[in-house]
């Protein structure tokens, strides 16, 4: 049989489950593996990062904003550190990213001989931040390790998975061979849980539907409209599960609507959600019975109080659901869902300034345009409502709240498809901690709309400093680039928009010309959205502008 080196054995097993990208960076413990890249791109590009971490972030929003999964690959030690703020953000958030880790040579692994880029058990580290990891000992095991990998990519709760490749294993010689491609069936209901969930929701007179990440995942958004639109029942969408029903439907309200309908609601499905608050409590739902619907069983259990708890992929449970149901005649809820819609609009006028930069950017992008959101202050607001028209168009961090993860991770989604209208919003503070990566934008032609809300200051702590601790600013100042001059080091076109009708004017041209651009947004103090996001956080005093902003003239 044919000899390869592990190398060989790795892009061809990549190849065989239908990779044809990675985002890495190259190194001497990865030279084998290169050089099989290099004989195969016409299989498999490489985008080649600036910085590990953005590799990681790269590969979880290529995976986020399409239906494959997404491929990263470093170097072990610093490498592998620098990647983890990325594995962590994907295991928070759902995403199916493999990571391919370098290794030292394996007789020196364990040893602490201080081999070029060795930390105590990196084996450890990985396991501990995702759903599956292996070493590949020997060239011939590395086929069916992928496999495996790609079984756990594409079962149950989706989430990162690592193997961890030692450079003696990628130039050795091997010859398993290649599998092919993986293929499983989604987790079935049971169908006397689906008999009894039927049952409570012809009772229920006002349920409403709660969804996550879960059903963007299973690609259930069709099942969710038809279930919801037989039961005339609202759908509220968490962070994660923006998207999963058109921001238009007359069904489609944000998470923020939970607070209004279980004041009358009787029954709650909650599909493919973690369905706890921020703070890992249970969630309110006032005395409405409860039905958990989700692929991870760790999620049917406390502190989520439940009538019926049914492990199941969303799709095959929603879908399990409707038929049992048959046909209905349910009465009109329209008035009720008005109600709701006013009182919405009423608690949002609290963040009407981020709204308005919200309105211009999803003015200006396209029903399938993507929405990758930042921990900003115009990022927070759009947690709560910004409207996405379709699944798979917003993107945040998940409960990992990942600060700097958004401009990478943006990167990873304009290089899904290149023709895809793409914008990714950044405060000051958290763009600076992959800036470097204008260089991928442009090296590789990506057309990434950035915008940089720039206020000078980590805006969250120095909110904190100032309402808190009597305005002891620590540490929340920063000194930042002319970004301007930034843009045009690497080449890339720069604006400025100093208002929401500026920025909307800017975007008409900047979204469709699909070119690489930078535009800052000086901004000054945003009103809190936190009593909006967390329940139980007082609502906000009106804001008193500080003396600086003032002086500066960043207030108008």
């Amino acid at each position: 049989m044919t000899q390869l080196t592990g190398g060989d054995l790795l892009a061809e097993s990549l190849a065989a489950q239908g990779v044809d990208q990675i985002f890495g960076i190259p190194g001497v413990q990865l030279d084998a593996a290169a050089d099989a890249l290099f004989s195969r791109t016409e299989k498999i590009s490489f985008t080649c990062a600036r910085n590990e971490q953005a590799t990681t972030y790269m590969a979880d929003g290529y995976a986020r904003s399409t239906d494959k999964e997404g491929v990263a690959m470093v170097v072990p030690g610093p490498g592998v550190l620098n990647a983890l703020s990325g594995l962590a953000t994907a295991y928070s958030a759902n995403s199916p990213v493999l990571l391919l880790a370098g290794q030292i040579d394996s007789k020196a692994i364990g040893r602490g001989l201080g081999a070029l880029h060795e930390i105590p058990d990196q084996s450890g580290h990985l396991s501990r931040l995702t759903k599956w990891s292996a070493m590949a000992r020997s060239a011939d095991e590395i086929p069916g390790l992928v496999q495996e990998a790609f079984l756990q990519l594409r079962s149950g709760r989706p989430r990162p998975v690592a193997l961890e490749l030692p450079p003696d294993v990628l130039a050795s010689f091997g010859s398993a061979p290649i599998p092919g491609i993986v293929s499983f069936e989604p987790t079935q209901p049971e169908q006397r849980l689906i008999e009894q969930a039927a049952a409570l929701l012809r009772q229920a007179r006002r349920p409403l539907i709660y969804v996550g990440g879960g059903v963007l995942a299973s690609g259930a958004s069709k099942a969710l409209q038809a279930l919801a639109e037989s039961l005339e029942a609202p759908v509220l969408m968490s962070e994660n599960g923006r998207g999963a029903l058109d921001a238009r439907h007359r069904l489609a309200f944000d998470a923020l609507a939970l607070r209004a309908f279980r004041e009358d609601a009787d029954l709650v499905l909650a599909v493919g959600s973690r369905f706890v608050s921020t703070f890992g409590t249970a969630m309110e739902t006032g005395s409405a019975k409860v039905i958990l619907l989700n692929a991870e069983e760790a999620d049917l259990t406390d502190p989520r109080p439940a009538e019926l708890r049914i492990h199941a992929d969303a799709d095959a449970g929603l879908k399990a659901i409707t038929a049992a149901l048959g046909s209905l005649s349910r009465e009109s809820r329209e008035s009720e869902f008005a109600s709701v819609r006013e009182w919405l609009d009423l608690q949002f006028q609290d963040i009407a300034p981020q709204r308005e930069y919200l309105s211009a950017i999803r003015a200006s992008l396209p029903d399938d345009g993507v929405f990758v959101s930042e921990f900003t202050q115009v990022g927070y607001a759009a947690s709560a409502c910004y409207p996405a028209y379709a699944p798979r168009t917003y993107i945040g961090p998940g409960y990992q709240g990942t600060l700097g993860y958004g401009f990478a991770t943006a990167l990873g989604v304009k290089a899904a498809d290149r023709n895809r209208a793409v914008v990714s919003v950044n405060g000051d503070g958290g763009f600076s901690w992959t800036l470097q990566e204008l260089s991928t934008a442009k090296r590789y032609g990506l057309g990434l709309v950035t915008i940089v809300f720039n206020d000078g200051f980590f805006g969250n702590v120095r909110r904190i400093q100032k309402n808190r601790y009597g305005a002891r600013y620590f540490a929340s100042d920063l000194t930042n680039p002319d970004y301007g001059e930034l843009a045009g080091a690497f080449g890339i076109a720069r604006a400025m928009a100093t208002t929401p009708a500026e920025l909307r004017g800017v975007l008409a041209e900047a979204v469709p010309a699909n070119e690489p651009i930078l535009i800052e947004v000086p901004v000054g103090e945003f009103p809190s959205p936190w009593h909006l996001i967390h329940e139980g956080i007082p609502r906000p005093a009106p804001l008193e502008p500080d003396a600086h902003l003032v002086a500066a003239g960043a207030l108008k």
